[in-house]
């Protein structure tokens, strides 16, 4: 196995590098307290082509991989951004670009990708539902029948970044539970205009990640036709799990590169700050450890999502390695920037400092996009084969 970076992948992170320059900390510290949207570093990302790194090239991508793409979140991730930087990467790298890109119809490729590329098109998927939660299955949103199209009806919960969307990925069944032999049966994906009539949306107020809104919405009779299937009609599952696993990737990607940020803000602090006599602080063992323990455990969920996007990129199966990845880069995570406000001491709950952003934003993904309980109950099912527990 090759760990050397190409050429090619050296250029797209320094790319990153520079964009997430020109986007630093006091940026995000900004847009953390506005809680604004983060427009001026996105149409950066797109402008240098890093949006659309895994898109094919005839679409506006740079036909490269999930691997490159990994990269290039850690990077911007350290940068300044910490976290939150990833969720605009899976509205739009993933949700529409592998949704489109993967099983999309040839005209839905040539009018949406090479506008996400651009950035003049922005994206979300509405999946979780406050009554399935991370049991993506039980889903009740509904698509009946109406003429050659649907109406769908149902209500979603924490569905990122619609106020800025411009397309909908909507989850939902086109056949009744009663009427399938197994439970992947009757599942569609379908993309939609975020403006259509009948889809409203409200904000959620919550702890962190607040340049990116979380929002309930609600689909009453909304009209989707027959051109706006991502897929296969009623057997979209299978499709829906490649979006999802990739998902992980990107959030793996992004909290490796917050555990970057976090250690290297809390080094620096530890490194200069004296308490008792001449001493650093950083000379302590018992500040020591615990980031030296946040430092390795990032690595190796850094390591591990890259065999899961490597083998993304040559078509071969790579559920169990995403969501390895993604369970261990958030415990990391929050290690890592729960060690950095300790010790920063006062100032690491100083929002000056920046960790105490980092922190709040980590924390969502220790059980998002799925919990750490969930991915253990499938390594124990699909890796041990132990009995099914839930």
């Amino acid at each position: 196995m090759d760990f050397l970076r190409s050429d090619e992948q050296r250029l797209m992170v320094d790319t990153a590098a520079k964009v997430g320059e020109k986007y630093g900390l006091e940026y995000w510290r900004d847009l953390d307290a506005r809680k604004a949207f983060p427009r001026e570093l996105w149409q950066s990302v797109c402008a240098a082509g890093l949006a659309a790194a895994a898109l094919p090239q005839e679409y506006g991508g740079s036909g490269l991989g999930m691997l490159e793409l990994a990269m290039i979140i850690e990077t911007l991730a350290a940068s300044g951004a910490g976290s939150t930087v990833g969720q605009l990467f899976m509205n739009n790298s993933i949700f529409g670009g592998v949704s489109i890109a993967r099983f999309g119809t040839e005209e839905m490729k040539r009018a949406y990708l090479p506008k996400l590329a651009s950035g003049e098109m922005l994206f979300c998927m509405a999946l979780t539902e406050p009554n399935a939660g991370s049991n993506s299955l039980e889903i009740e949103t509904f698509a009946r029948r109406d003429g050659n199209g649907f109406r769908i009806n149902g209500r979603k919960i924490w569905i990122t970044g619609v106020p800025e969307a411009h397309k909908v990925l909507a989850i939902a069944r086109t056949k009744r539970k009663d009427e399938v032999s197994r439970r992947t049966e009757g599942i569609t994906m379908f993309l939609i205009d975020r403006d259509r009539e009948g889809l409203t949306h409200s904000p959620i107020e919550k702890v962190g990640t607040n340049t990116l809104t979380s929002s309930l919405v609600y689909f009453d009779d909304v009209w989707a036709g027959p051109d706006e299937i991502v897929g296969t009609l009623d057997n979209g599952w299978r499709e829906l799990l490649d979006v999802l696993n990739t998902e992980r990737i990107v959030t793996a990607a992004c909290l490796v590169g917050t555990c970057d940020l976090a250690l290297r803000l809390a080094v620096d602090y530890a490194n200069t700050r004296k308490v008792f006599g001449n001493t650093p602080i950083g000379a302590y063992q018992g500040l020591q450890f615990p980031l030296a323990q946040a430092f390795a455990q990032s690595e190796c969920a850094r390591l591990m999502n890259y065999k899961a996007a490597s083998l993304f990129d040559n078509g071969l199966p790579y559920g169990t390695e995403a969501n390895i990845a993604k369970l261990i880069a958030s415990q990391a995570a929050q290690l890592a920037t729960e060690r950095a406000m300790q010790t920063m001491g006062g100032m690491g709950f100083a929002k000056e400092s920046h960790v105490e952003r980092l922190w709040r934003d980590a924390r969502l993904f220790r059980f998002a996009p799925i919990s750490e309980e969930m991915i253990l109950n499938f390594i124990a099912q699909h890796n041990l084969k132990l009995p099914r527990s839930y």
